[in-house]
């Protein structure tokens, strides 16, 4: 983790500028389903792009090329938005860590 920086090291009004903050990757907080699109049925409305809350929506040249995982959390709301139903959500498989052992952990109880 990066070292914070003192209060008067922040720049007046605490300003967070777009080219010095990180985006976070809110990826890993689907819980079950993802968003799908089939771009034969798009018609390039961009309102998914407009409504979604975590700027997932990938766009080039004022078009539609799908979506960015790192940051999309599966809440929908480009499918209800979408006005051609080219947006599905799809369930999607859940890869949970294994789960370890505590050192010194034992299996009688």
């Amino acid at each position: 983790m990066r070292e914070l920086k003192s209060s008067h090291q922040l720049p007046i009004g605490g300003a967070v500028l777009a080219q010095s903050a990180e985006p976070p990757h809110t990826g890993g907080w689907r819980v079950g389903e993802k968003p799908r699109v089939q771009l034969d049925t798009c018609v390039n409305c961009l309102l998914c792009w407009i409504y979604c809350p975590d700027s997932a929506i990938k766009i080039k040249d004022e078009a539609f090329l799908g979506f960015d995982y790192d940051y999309c959390k599966g809440c929908g709301i480009c499918q209800e938005v979408c006005p051609t139903g080219a947006i599905k959500m799809v369930a999607e498989a859940l890869v949970l860590p294994p789960l370890g052992r505590i050192e010194g952990e034992s299996d009688a109880g």
